[in-house]
C-alpha cells in the first residue's frame, strides 16, 4: 500500500469518525430519554410504569414503521450534495418533512383508539385504560418526532452533527424536568402520573423541532437552501422518489424491532427471572449497539456522496473504513462481555434482591450468547447504511424480513421450547436471525456498489 492509499484510508477513516461520534451521542441520548422516562415513573407507581412501558412500546413500533420517509431524506440528501445539487438538497428534504407530517395525520387516529386495541391484545383493563391515556397524548408528538428525525438526517448529511448531538442531550434534561413537575406534581403542577410523562415527551419534540427548524432556517451557511421557502408548493417528483426509499426502510425497521419485541414476549413465557436477565442483557447489547448505528448513520452519508459524485474507489473504501471500525468496537464488546459479565449485569440491578443471584447466572450466558452476535449485529446495521447510500432499500427489506421472521423467530421459538434450550436457545434464534441478516445484506452491498472503472 503506498503512502498516498494509506492517507486516504485514513482520510475516510477520520471523516468517518468526525460524523459518526456526535450521532453516537446523538443515539445514547435518545436512549437516554426512555430510561430516564422509565425510571422517573417507576418511581411513581408500578401501575404508571406498566402504563408507560406499554404505551411508549407501542409509540415505538409506530414511530419506527413511519420514520422510514424521515431516514431516507439523509442518503437523499448526501447523493444531491455529491452531484452539487443544491435545488434537489430542498426538495427531497421537503417533501420528506410533508410525508412525516401525512404519517403523523394518518397514524392519530390509532392512538385515539388505542384502548380496545390494548384490550384485545390481552392487556388488563385498568393498564389499557392507562395505556391508552398516555398514547392520546403522545400521539400528538408522532409529527413532531419525525419531522425531528428527517431535520436530524437533512443537518447530518450537510455535515451539522453537533448541533444533533447537543440538541437530543438538552432535549433529555428537558423531559426530565417537565417528567419532574408533572408526573409528582412538582413546583406547583398539577400531579399527572402518567399523563404527565406524555406530556414531557410532546414538549421535549416540539422544543427540539423548534430549534433544529430555526436552525435550519437561519444559520448562514445554511440559508442558501431556503428549505422553508414556500414550503406549501407540492414537488410530485421529489415525494415520489422519497416514498420509494422510505417506506422499505421503514418496513425493514419493524421488522428488526420486531424481532427483539418478540424475543421479550417469548421469554415472559418461559419465566419471570429469565426475563429479567434477558431485559437487562438486551440493554447491555443496545448500549453497544448505539455504536454501530452511529457509524452506519455515517457511512450512509459517506457513501452517499460519493456515490452521487459519481467516485466508485470512494464509495469502496469509505465501506472499508466503516466496517472495519465498526469490527474493531464490536470486538471490544464481545471481550468485555466474556471477561466482566457480571460487573454489567450489577450495573443494571440491585444485587440483594433475593432473585439477583438466579438472573445474574442466566444473564452471564445471555451475555456470552449477545457476544455471539455482537459482530453480526454491527455487521447487518452497517450493510443496511451502505445499502441506503447507493439508495437500495427494496431487496434489503426483504432480505431483513426473511432473515428475521422467515428464520430467526421460527429458529428462536423451536430451539427454546420444541428442544428445550430455554433462554439460551431463545438467542440462538436472533443470532441465527442476524448472522443470516449480516451476511446477505453485505453480500448483496458489494454485488451492488459501483466498480471502479
Amino acid at each position: 500500500m503506498t503512502s498516498s492509499q494509506t492517507q486516504t484510508y485514513g482520510a475516510h477513516a477520520r471523516a468517518t469518525l468526525a460524523l459518526g461520534l456526535p450521532l453516537i451521542g446523538s443515539h445514547l441520548a435518545q436512549m437516554a430519554l426512555h430510561v430516564t422516562d422509565t425510571i422517573m415513573l417507576g418511581w411513581y407507581s408500578v401501575e404508571a410504569l406498566a402504563a408507560g412501558v406499554l404505551g411508549a412500546s407501542s409509540f415505538f413500533v409506530i414511530f419506527i414503521l413511519g420514520s422510514g420517509f424521515a431516514q431516507a431524506v439523509m442518503p437523499m440528501v448526501a447523493a444531491a450534495l455529491g452531484r452539487g445539487d443544491e435545488a434537489q438538497v430542498r426538495r427531497d428534504t421537503r417533501m420528506g418533512l410533508w410525508l412525516s407530517i401525512a404519517f403523523g395525520v394518518l397514524c392519530y387516529p390509532v392512538f385515539w383508539a388505542s384502548e380496545p386495541i390494548l384490550l384485545a391484545l390481552g392487556q388488563k383493563p385498568e393498564v389499557a385504560a392507562a395505556g391508552a391515556s398516555f398514547l392520546r397524548i403522545a400521539g400528538l408528538g408522532m409529527i413532531p418526532a419525525l419531522l425531528v428525525m428527517a431535520l436530524k438526517g437533512y443537518l447530518a448529511a450537510l455535515g451539522r452533527t453537533q448541533v444533533v448531538l447537543w440538541t437530543t442531550v438538552a432535549a433529555v434534561g428537558l423531559n426530565i424536568a417537565v417528567n419532574w413537575a408533572l408526573i409528582f406534581g412538582n413546583w406547583g403542577f398539577p400531579e399527572l402520573g402518567v399523563r404527565g410523562s406524555a406530556i414531557a415527551s410532546v414538549v421535549s419534540q416540539g422544543v427540539t423541532l423548534l430549534v433544529l427548524a430555526v436552525y435550519a432556517a437561519v444559520l448562514p451557511d445554511l440559508r442558501r437552501f431556503h428549505l422553508f421557502q414556500r414550503f406549501w408548493r407540492a414537488d410530485w417528483s421529489a415525494l415520489r422518489q422519497v416514498w420509494r426509499l422510505g417506506w422499505p426502510i421503514g418496513l425493514t425497521g419493524l421488522a428488526e424491532s420486531g424481532l427483539f419485541q418478540a424475543s421479550a414476549l417469548m421469554m415472559g413465557w418461559i419465566g419471570t427471572v429469565q426475563l429479567a436477565a434477558h431485559g437487562i442483557a438486551m440493554e447491555a447489547c443496545a448500549l453497544a449497539f448505539m455504536v454501530h448505528l452511529g457509524l452506519s448513520n455515517a457511512v450512509t452519508i459517506r457513501v452517499g456522496r460519493a456515490d452521487g459524485a459519481g467516485d466508485a474507489p470512494g464509495v469502496r473504501r469509505a465501506a472499508q473504513v466503516a466496517i472495519l471500525l465498526s469490527l474493531g468496537f464490536g470486538s471490544l464488546v464481545v471481550a468485555t462481555f466474556l471477561i466482566a459479565p457480571v460487573p454489567i449485569l450489577s450495573l443494571f440491578l440491585d444485587t440483594d434482591l433475593p432473585e439477583a443471584p438466579g438472573i445474574i447466572a442466566i444473564g452471564v450466558t445471555l451475555l456470552a450468547l449477545g457476544a455471539m452476535f455482537q459482530l453480526a449485529d454491527a455487521m447487518q446495521v452497517i450493510a443496511l447504511g451502505l445499502l441506503r447510500g447507493i439508495r437500495d432499500t427494496r431487496v434489503p427489506m426483504a432480505y431483513a424480513a426473511a432473515s428475521y421472521w422467515g428464520i430467526g423467530i421460527p429458529s428462536a421459538y423451536l430451539l427454546a421450547f420444541k428442544f428445550g434450550l430455554g433462554a439460551v436457545g431463545l438467542w440462538l434464534g436472533l443470532v441465527i436471525g442476524l448472522v443470516l441478516a449480516a451476511s446477505s445484506l453485505m453480500t448483496r452491498f458489494w454485488r451492488k456498489a459501483p466498480r471502479p472503472l
